[in-house]
């Protein structure tokens, strides 16, 4: 007979771990070299959405060839352009907790999965050592239901299940999405869609 306590243990640790450090106030530098905290998860907060607003996509990228996104780190917003510019879409975002963790530049979707599974980077790991090596699609996932994988590794746009990320500096490098966002965004980006993040 098989014991699946050790399987349920792995598992509710490592939720229980992600809820730990989720629950944890998270710091990070401003460009203005101010700390900015964000708060716990569970609290409400109300942001000047300002910043919030659409963009042309001229400034960004010489043509909309096979279509365009642009993430914009600082007002945590992501923008797509259909390739015939018919289509525009704003999106808000998570995105990384610190700097170090943030890549900006030019790349484009180069692998688009339905039902992404995960697994921790080797940075990821060896701060958490007491995360699953894999998890695969599900409700537990933390790539949620659709993964746009870039020309960088380990960098993707993806959904979340956890939706008080969305706003908030709260991933290790990625840029996520409502589920239903992501979803959407799956369907209009290609293999070959430009990404720019600023």
């Amino acid at each position: 007979m098989t014991d699946h306590r050790s399987h349920k243990f792995g598992r509710r640790s490592f939720l229980a771990s992600g809820a730990a450090f989720l629950s944890t106030p998270a710091l990070a530098q401003t460009e203005s070299g101010t700390t900015e905290v964000e708060r716990d998860l569970g609290e409400a907060v109300v942001r000047n959405i300002s910043s919030f607003r659409s963009l042309e996509w001229q400034p960004y990228f010489s043509n909309l060839n096979n279509g365009a996104v642009l993430v914009d780190v600082t007002s945590r917003a992501l923008h797509y352009w259909s390739g015939d510019g018919s289509v525009y879409k704003l999106y808000p975002t998570s995105v990384p907790l610190t700097e170090d963790l943030t890549r900006r530049g030019r790349t484009s979707v180069v692998r688009k999965v339905d039902g992404p599974s995960w697994r921790p980077t080797p940075s990821m790991k060896k701060r958490n050592p007491e995360w699953p090596d894999y998890v695969g699609p599900g409700p537990d996932n933390p790539l949620g239901t659709h993964a746009l994988y870039l020309g960088w590794t380990y960098y993707r746009i993806h959904g979340t299940h956890d939706t008080r990320k969305i706003g908030r500096r709260s991933s290790n490098g990625c840029i996520g999405l409502y589920n239903e966002h992501i979803s959407e965004l799956f369907e209009l980006a290609k293999v070959g869609t430009q990404v720019l993040l600023i």
